[in-house]
């Protein structure tokens, strides 16, 4: 079965192209469009990494291949979309696989027209000629800025014929992430199957935990039931962390031994159709939480429960993390692992941030077709306080993941020592209370004993 044999929703990526156009209309009465998708990339002799496209220029074409530019011509009575993309070339083929080529990329993508890669530098000035505004990336452009250089170098060549040169660029990114962040319905409806299948991989991987296995073991589950699933990728690389592995923010599955007594903490998620899921649990690795475990276990899930329920249209993006923060300090302050002697009251704790030193990262971060996905956190257009928050609005999706991190040290009770927890899910924004998308797994402290008690 190839691309063609499968349904392509191509009016939903035809419905973001217009919404596009209408933003470029306004801000410059017209223009061009040029995105690049994103480069293959070597990995050593003679092998390159499983390719990835690039969001933006997905989020706008639905189109996977490496070697594709989308060229838009925007003005107030028309819209052109272009493709240029790889030919096809039965040689290579062989060797990388079907290649959709540019005879039947428009009718199965629904754009205008499209071309061979091996034509852009010989069209692209024509399509730029009289242009008053080129829309593009600014920031990590290469090599689409140096070829555009090269395009409007013979575009002042063509003066004496009387075409022109576009007089101004634009930052074609902020335009798209600030479509990105608001979630239309395709969208959501990958996201929710994400998040489940990314909660199957914890499930299995708790089910499968015992003292001896390795860090690896577990991360193992997790890729074979995200792929055995349906989903292409994991979204990030899996953070499986054993003991004290775990108050290290971003640890790497390592060979480390999941210990009898200790917490495993899992962060991943998969990728499926480009969207990525985003979960986090902490559990112990012979089932049962031990009395310190718990008091830590309580507070971290306490304050991601007040997270949550300020997670919700009209509050802004600072309300769960604030939320959390108040939770987690007072109860770093009830089991004296901040000394209310030194610092005096919850307020004065949050204020000093004495809190820091066992939480170090907001709870909070956008999530889409990149987990840490695009959209602006502060208030784009807001004349009274520039640093205003983003207020949250219905078909955002967020994190809520708050944690504590306790490590070795001489004023520190030991029976704390090395207890590292975190747990997030993927909330999306309603016009009530946040839908958590990623609740199929366990997260309270009798459900996962349980889970592990009875696994099979």
């Amino acid at each position: 079965m190839t691309i063609l044999d499968q349904e392509f929703p191509h009016q939903i990526y035809a419905q973001r192209r217009n919404r596009i156009a209408q933003s470029i209309l306004e801000k410059s009465g017209g223009g061009i469009l040029v995105l690049d998708t994103a480069p293959e990339k070597y990995r050593n002799r003679d092998s390159d990494f499983p390719y990835r496209h690039d969001s933006d220029f997905y989020y706008l074409t639905g189109f996977n291949e490496p070697g594709a530019t989308l060229v838009m011509i925007v003005n107030s009575n028309k819209t052109e979309s272009i493709l240029f993309c790889r030919p096809k070339d039965l040689d290579r083929e062989i060797w990388d696989g079907w290649r959709l080529g540019p005879e039947a990329a428009p009718q199965h993508l629904g754009i205008n027209c499209a071309f061979s890669n091996a034509l852009l530098d010989e069209k692209m000035p024509a399509y730029l000629a009289n242009k008053n505004a080129i829309f593009s990336r600014l920031i990590n452009a290469e090599p689409i800025n140096s070829q555009l250089k090269n395009w409007l170098n013979e575009v002042k060549g063509m003066a004496r014929t009387g075409a022109s040169s576009p007089a101004v660029l634009f930052d074609v990114e902020m335009l798209i992430h600030e479509m990105r962040l608001f979630k239309d319905a395709h969208e959501i409806d990958i996201m929710r199957k994400a998040g489940k299948i990314a909660a199957l991989g914890h499930i299995k991987a708790m089910q499968a935990t015992r003292p001896g296995l390795r860090e690896y073991h577990l991360e193992a589950e997790l890729l074979h039931t995200f792929r055995y699933a349906g989903a292409q990728s994991v979204a990030y690389n899996s953070i499986v962390a054993a003991g004290a592995n775990a108050c290290v923010l971003h640890h790497r599955a390592g060979n480390a031994e999941l210990k009898n007594g200790d917490l495993c903490l899992i962060d991943a998620g998969c990728e499926l159709d480009g969207y990525a899921s985003d979960i986090t649990r902490t559990f112990p690795v012979n089932g049962k939480f031990s009395g310190p475990q718990k008091a830590i276990y309580e507070i971290v899930l306490a304050a991601q429960e007040a997270a949550i329920e300020k997670t919700k249209q009209g509050l802004d993006f600072q309300a769960p993390h604030d939320a959390a923060l108040r939770v987690l300090t007072q109860g770093l302050l009830d089991l004296n692992l901040i000394d209310r002697s030194i610092v005096g009251s919850l307020d004065n704790a949050l204020e000093t941030k004495a809190y820091q030193r066992f939480y170090m990262h907001r709870t909070s971060h956008w999530l889409g077709m990149d987990v840490h996905d695009v959209g602006q956190y502060r208030e784009p257009s807001s004349n009274t306080d520039p640093k205003a928050w983003r207020t949250l609005k219905p078909d955002m999706v967020l994190t809520i993941e708050p944690g504590l991190y306790i490590r070795k040290s001489d004023d520190v009770d030991p029976q704390y020592w090395d207890i590292g927890i975190r747990i997030e899910d993927d909330a999306l924004v309603t016009t009530g209370n946040c839908e958590l998308m990623s609740r199929e797994v366990p997260v309270g402290i009798n459900e996962i004993e349980y889970l592990m008690k009875h696994s099979s």
